[in-house]
């Protein structure tokens, strides 16, 4: 079934990835717009995680968390977006079998991070609501450490796996992938092997890192409902339901995408749809982010005019 080590790499040595489009003109449009959305969740997840850093009134586990999603949305479309703006510009969409096994393993990795990241977020908003006085007790700085420790661990444990098993596999050619990066469903389809073991493998992994988490928020939600329909204050309960709200959109925007390209098999793989879907959680949910955790969040507002206001009595 496998090939001895390093035979696939000297099959193929190198991948295309064709992108959304060949003509150069099409492609000029594409790399402003895709420019435009990449600045953007740069700056506006960089200005989240740097008005946490700055205001010592967030620096409470709600904020950390939010700080960590942040910090892996930048890092996961810069994962794939500067090599797509390369290749958007230039005649070349080649990109080498280790570049194409890095990126693979680095995007996936912060993927499943950020699917953990939601849980922990999840927990979080539960214990808030649910247990307001022991909030700073239960979630102490000792467990926000080992969560977030233990994130980190399980993201890039899983993914080294998942890229190992698909990267493994005997890649004889074609070489084209009808894609704008790396990701392992694309990449897979073209092994010249049946790979019906290592789809499963993979959906044993998804269901472990994606559907568990999942079921988990449904849980903390219902929970929290639960808790919410017994208070008696209408602002109250506005303001419990308003502070869930961003957290539900966010993990609906990245589940949703991520569930239907992830926990499939390859006889169901249609490349020009994927290919587009996967912008929601890889770009769109880095856009949406700071928008969503920020725009009904008054302390951060009260952050970002604080720091404003000491820049200006800078000057």
């Amino acid at each position: 079934m496998w090939m001895p080590p390093g035979q696939n790499q000297s099959w193929v040595s190198e991948f295309i990835l064709l992108g959304f489009s060949s003509d150069p003109t099409t492609n000029r449009i594409f790399f402003i717009a895709f420019l435009l959305l990449y600045l953007s969740s740069v700056l506006g997840n960089g200005l989240i995680v740097t008005l946490i850093c700055l205001d010592m009134h967030l620096h409470t586990p709600m904020y950390i968390f939010l700080c960590i999603l942040s910090l892996l949305d930048i890092g996961s479309v810069t994962t794939t977006m500067p090599l797509m703006f390369v290749h958007l510009l230039t005649q070349s969409q080649t990109i080498s079998f280790a570049g194409c096994w890095l990126q693979m393993y680095v995007f996936s990795a912060l993927g499943l991070c950020e699917c953990i990241v939601f849980v922990v977020m999840a927990y979080d908003r539960f214990v808030a609501i649910c247990y307001p006085l022991r909030y700073t007790v239960i979630l102490s700085w000792g467990l926000c450490t080992r969560l977030s420790a233990g994130t980190c661990a399980c993201g890039f444990f899983f993914s080294l796996i998942h890229t190992f098993l698909t990267m493994r596999l005997p890649y004889c050619g074609p070489n084209m992938v009808n894609h704008y990066f790396c990701e392992g469903p694309s990449v897979r389809s073209l092994a010249c092997m049946d790979t019906h073991l290592i789809e499963m493998v993979d959906l044993v992994i998804s269901v472990f890192m994606v559907v568990a988490p999942l079921s988990l928020i449904v849980a903390s939600y219902i929970r929290i409902v639960q808790a919410i329909l017994k208070v008696k204050s209408i602002q109250a309960c506005c303001k419990a339901f308003s502070t869930c709200a961003s957290h539900l959109t966010m993990v609906t925007f990245f589940y949703g995408p991520a569930t239907y390209i992830y926990m499939r098999l390859n006889s169901s793989y249609s490349p020009e749809h994927d290919k587009h879907i996967s912008l929601f959680y890889n770009v769109f949910t880095a856009l949406l982010n700071p928008v969503v955790y920020s725009v009904r969040n008054k302390d951060v507002k009260r952050a970002f005019l604080k720091v404003m206001g000491r820049g200006r009595g800078a000057w």
